[in-house]
């Protein structure tokens, strides 16, 4: 750490990636001992989310916190998946009352009713939108089918294409996966 560097500092700049939240794990890792967030908490410096989870309140809220949070809360190797990537992106109309998190392994963490967590498959692609981890655009409109009407997500796919979630490749992919 830099000499005249404080600890809050150091948090906020972590948090300022982040969407307003910093973990234990990334203050440790920032050279932040994890006593000091409890402390920093107590004097109003971050609020205290859930375990291990801060959030630094003097950072806006944009769209994307609640996904962030949401993903921070699930752990390691979590990743957004199905219509809460479209959510993420407005696509398809669509407005999830959860926002749908998987995880690589089992996992029973203590999650608030808007987080639904499921395990993930083997072998799924993941890629990153706006500093989340998710499911790609392409495969999250397939997973949609039978849930979501065809002409939404076909409506979905070409909006996608139109803002460049969308490969050449992916978009006939997701054309034809569409298709009865």
């Amino acid at each position: 750490m830099a000499p005249g560097i404080t600890y809050r500092q150091i948090v906020r700049e972590i948090a300022l990636d982040n969407f307003g939240y910093v973990t234990t794990r990334q203050a440790a890792a920032a050279g932040v001992p994890p006593v000091e967030l409890p402390k920093l908490a107590s004097r109003g410096g971050l609020q205290s989310v859930s375990y291990g989870l801060y959030r630094m309140p003097d950072i806006p809220s944009t769209a994307f916190d609640q996904f962030a949070e949401a993903l921070l809360r699930s752990g390691d190797g979590a990743y957004l998946h199905g219509d809460s990537v479209l959510a993420l992106f407005g696509l398809a109309d669509v407005n999830p009352r959860r926002i749908k998190v998987a995880v690589p392994r089992r996992a029973r963490p203590k999650l608030p009713a808007f987080i639904e967590l499921t395990q993930a498959r083997g072998g799924v692609r993941t890629t990153v939108y706006q500093g989340l981890i998710s499911q790609p655009v392409a495969d999250a409109i397939l997973e949609c089918r039978g849930r979501i009407e065809t002409e939404r997500l076909l409506r979905a796919a070409k909006e996608a294409r139109d803002e460049g979630l969308l490969t050449t490749t992916e978009w006939y992919r997701v054309r034809d996966g569409l298709q009865p």
